[in-house]
């Protein structure tokens, strides 16, 4: 008989023989003596079984299998997934002998020798055979002091620790391998979907997520000012989206690059009545129509071209991105105002877009005596044709909600401006 089989007939009596054996009336330390003895057993078992499946080919060429996992599955109703991962990891131990032997030992658990072996995999395959040496042994070392997931935690530094003089550049060569599979895995999906909406799909380099998150966050407002009509705090995703498209407006085009011969821009066509009235809708260069109080808005902060047509269709004005305001004014608006303008509001300046007071169309300058930062939830509602907007006698701005019929919605309207 093989001394393995010898083993496992003599594993197998003992257990017979405790079968019916009480663990209750062993004494505390008596438990903790056989809890920590079964944890080492069932390390030594599980290495012997891998050391086994490992030299085991021929148990499935004799029954036609592909290898000793599939015949695991057939044979004993194992998982698949599972019986061929039992594999790699009986194939991965045959090539770490000191991983073995230490399992072999009962000195860690199974999951600390995938951890090991994971973390060995990781390394660059470059490194000297001596590193490769001082790192299984140094893993197994720490195995028998961490908890597998410290001690995942714990081989990524180890470089640090056994080749210090070649931890750098190994990172390095890392990180460069990391970014080059990141850019070529990137992808970027604009889709309309027909309601209003687009959906925006992509996956960027981790480098291009922070540095938009960081911009995002930028423009996301205070917690004071995310709040619903209702009171309710609005979802942070609705704020990213909000942020993203204030991102987008306050970009200056004349930085991007040349498209069509022309720095890029985007193009809004009106009637000039249509602009002066508030009525109808306009039309980007793409065919897609927007409200004209959204294009007085965006007029305020995007580097948009309003083509103003008159009668005949003939074009009266194409603005220019001066109508936006500079830097220095910025500045000087944010001495001036120190936050957002509406009445009750605190948002701070550096939320805060910069608006007309008067809209172009009614002959409004972008200068300081015409010029007010408004956040963006009160910006929207400065160009909402929804709204009435009311001046107080130090420059607040106030707003109320119209009903129906036109006039206001509530019994105010007797001391406010006709409209």
């Amino acid at each position: 008989m093989h001394q393995i089989q010898a083993t496992l007939a003599t594993i197998a009596a003992a257990l017979d023989e405790a079968t019916d054996a009480n663990p209750v009336f062993l004494a505390t330390p008596d438990k903790a003596d056989v809890l920590a003895r079964l944890e080492q057993i069932t390390a030594r078992v599980a290495e012997l079984r891998l050391r086994v499946i490992a030299s085991a080919q021929d148990v499935a060429e004799e029954v036609g299998a592909r290898d000793v996992a599939a015949w695991l599955v057939a044979q004993h109703r194992v998982e698949s997934p599972a019986a061929h991962a039992t594999l790699r990891l009986a194939r991965e131990l045959e090539t770490r002998p000191v991983v073995r032997a230490r399992l072999a030992q009962g000195r860690f658990s199974l999951e600390h020798a995938r951890v090991i072996l994971r973390g060995l995999d990781d390394l660059p395959d470059d490194l000297p055979a001596e590193v490769l040496a001082r790192a299984e042994v140094t893993l197994c070392d720490l195995a028998g002091e961490h908890r597998p997931k410290d001690l995942r935690r714990l081989t990524s530094h180890l470089l640090e620790v056994i080749a210090p003089e070649v931890a750098e550049a190994a990172e390095a060569e890392a990180i460069r391998r990391l970014e080059e599979t990141a850019n070529a895995n990137a992808t970027l999906s604009i889709t309309d979907q027909g309601d209003g909406t687009t959906r925006i799909h992509g996956i960027v380099p981790e480098v291009v997520g922070h540095r938009l998150r960081t911009y995002l966050q930028a423009y996301t407002q205070p917690r004071i000012a995310a709040l619903e009509a209702d009171g309710k705090v609005q979802p942070r995703s609705r704020l990213l989206a909000h942020a993203f498209a204030q991102l987008l407006e306050n970009t200056d085009p004349t930085r991007l690059p040349a498209h069509g011969g022309d720095a890029t821009t985007v193009v809004v066509t009106m009637t000039l009545d249509q602009l002066r009235a508030g009525l109808g809708v306009a039309w980007l260069d793409d065919g897609t129509p927007i409200s004209t109080g959204e294009t007085r808005r965006l007029a305020c902060t995007a580097g948009i071209i309003p083509a103003v047509l008159g009668g005949n269709s003939e074009p009266l004005d194409l603005g220019r991105t001066r109508r936006l305001f500079t830097p220095t004014q910025r500045k000087a608006l944010a001495l001036r105002d120190k936050h957002c303008r509406t009445e009750g509001c605190t948002v701070p300046t550096a939320w805060c877009d910069a608006h007309h007071d008067q809209p172009w169309s009614h002959g409004g300058h972008t200068n300081l005596a015409h010029g007010s930062l408004l956040c963006g939830h009160h910006h929207r509602r400065a160009h909402d044709p929804n709204y009435y907007t009311d001046r107080s006698k130090n420059g607040e701005y106030r707003f109320r909600l119209r009903n129906n019929r036109g006039t206001f919605s509530t019994d105010m309207s007797s001391r406010l401006p006709s409209t």
